[in-house]
């Protein structure tokens, strides 16, 4: 049986910062990925048979990727600022909110009747903004005390972000639905919750919306998710670390042996860039509660973007940052007591977003020079329990954004080879059949605030499990989820500073 010092099992981001970082403290690093290219669910892949577009399939956004890291392994990684936040439609005009220009976000509110809202939402964004300023900087340190972290944030941050309901604080602050909609989809991207949940999942989720680098803004990467990726299993490569691809690991022992259907390693330590569930199966032990993502994703290639009902706001104004689809905070708990009920909700609350109006570099030459624009639609409130097929999935997104534009959305897709619409629909059940999610849940497991629990011991990173030898290295790491490679450093640093 073959010895190194470090097995991560699983080569998406996490597993490939883990294996950068320890590979360039000199141990041994062997990285074990059941599929035949690296990446996980950060990827780039040409999804439409003969058509040169190379779409970011699953995540598709960078936040909370920390420039420590970037400097760290040397990660040549352009990340493109989004001028528009979002748009809302909103009738026969919509919310456009301009980070560029205060007095055009202000006039937009005007016009759906928000006016009075305009000076509180600059006071959230002052107050997220000093959420974010505390927090950040805590994300590449060892875990806080929950005490510790309160006091960087201060008790009126705390009480209305970490202590109570998020839609009770929204409610509370502002007047307008659309409003308090448009900032209460940060608390639910991914998470199947009530705003008002008194476990405070969704609270968590938004957290981590909105403190990434330290701004909150979500950021577009040049050439899509798969150049993050290339560049970190390149950095994981040139610091020596082994990549072996087509290698699903079948079973993990306490004692540090991981095996796959042809070698086993034994290993000091093994990182697990994994769900906890899919950890228990590999050790043979009882998982519990599967988690349950609730997401539909949709990715489309038009020929053009469509035409808004609203005549004061372009589409590629529209379309720049997030467009929100029936996403006001009362068709937000709607949705959420209609999937409770065990009913498809109608309609679903949408968000797009189009990569190519700010990087048109994943389309070939011959449609970068064409008006064709991918589309990215994310569907909130739809739980894995319900069960919904693909094809009942696409219908029903598409159903709710063609309800809010000016023509119907199927007409605009570009044909592929063989003439079929540019379009494909992702649902929980294919995340967790192709990337071995349990539950689709794209955080691998509820998030938690991040500091350290009651019982949790100083200097520890939050990625400890039962077993002395195994540590997790993703999303269901203390601080996972989303496109950060925090799951990744935080297993490294525990590596390191336990040596």
């Amino acid at each position: 049986m073959e010895p190194v010092d470090v097995a991560i099992v699983g080569g998406g981001h996490n597993g490939l910062v883990a294996a950068a970082y320890l590979a360039r403290a000199g141990l041994s690093v062997t990285v074990f990925e059941r599929l035949e290219h690296t990446g996980g669910a950060a990827v780039s892949e040409r999804v439409f048979a003969g058509v040169d577009a190379r779409l970011s399939r699953y995540s598709y956004l960078v936040s909370l990727l920390p420039d420590r890291i970037r400097h760290d392994l040397d990660l040549a990684v352009p990340l493109v600022r989004r001028r528009y936040s979002s748009y809302t439609p909103v009738g026969s005009t919509g919310l456009l909110i301009d980070t560029a220009d205060e007095e055009a976000t202000a006039a937009s509110f005007a016009r759906i009747g928000a006016a009075g809202d305009v000076r509180a939402f600059r006071h959230w964004q002052e107050d997220m903004a000093a959420v974010a300023a505390a927090v950040w900087p805590t994300l590449t340190e060892p875990l806080l005390s929950q005490d510790a972290l309160r006091d960087r944030v201060g008790e009126r941050l705390w009480h209305d972000v970490f202590a109570r309901p998020i839609g009770e604080t929204l409610r509370e602050r502002f007047d307008s639905d659309v409003l308090r909609g448009v900032l209460a989809t940060d608390a639910l991207i991914g998470t199947f919750a009530s705003l008002d949940d008194p476990t405070l999942v969704q609270n968590a989720c938004l957290l981590y919306h909105v403190v990434g680098g330290g701004t909150g803004d979500w950021d577009v990467p040049v050439h899509g998710m798969g150049a993050v990726t290339d560049a970190l299993a390149e950095a994981a490569r040139s610091a020596g670390a082994r990549i072996v691809t087509g290698a699903d690991v079948l079973a993990i022992d306490p004692d540090g042996t991981v095996e796959t259907a042809d070698r086993a390693v034994r290993a000091g330590r093994v990182l697990v860039n994994a769900a906890p569930a899919e950890l228990s199966r590999l050790l043979g032990e009882s998982s519990g509660q599967a988690p349950e993502g609730a997401q539909i994703k949709v990715n489309m290639l038009l020929r053009r973007l469509p035409r808004l009902r609203d005549r004061t706001v372009t589409p590629e104004e529209a379309f720049a940052g997030t467009f929100h689809v029936h996403e006001t905070l009362s068709e937000l708990e709607s949705a959420h007591a209609a999937a409770v009920a065990g009913r498809l909700p109608d309609p679903v609350p949408v968000e797009l977003y189009c990569h190519t109006l700010s990087d048109r570099s994943i389309l070939g030459p011959e449609l970068a020079a064409s008006d064709a624009q991918t589309l990215t639609a994310f569907a909130l409130q739809v739980p894995h329990r319900l069960g919904v097929d693909r094809a009942t999935a696409q219908a029903a997104v598409l159903a709710s954004l063609d309800s809010v534009i000016a023509e119907p959305i199927e007409a605009l897709l570009l044909p592929g080879e063989h003439g079929e619409p540019c379009i494909e629909t992702r649902t929980t059940a294919d995340l967790e059949a192709e990337l071995r999610l349990p539950g689709g849940n794209i955080f691998h497991a509820p998030l938690a605030f991040p500091h350290r629990s009651a019982s949790g011991a100083e200097g520890e990173w939050g990625v400890r499990t039962a077993h002395e030898r195994i540590l997790l290295c993703g999303a269901g790491s203390t601080r996972g989820g989303g496109v950060s490679g925090l799951g990744g450093f935080a297993a490294a640093q525990e590596v390191l500073t336990s040596r």
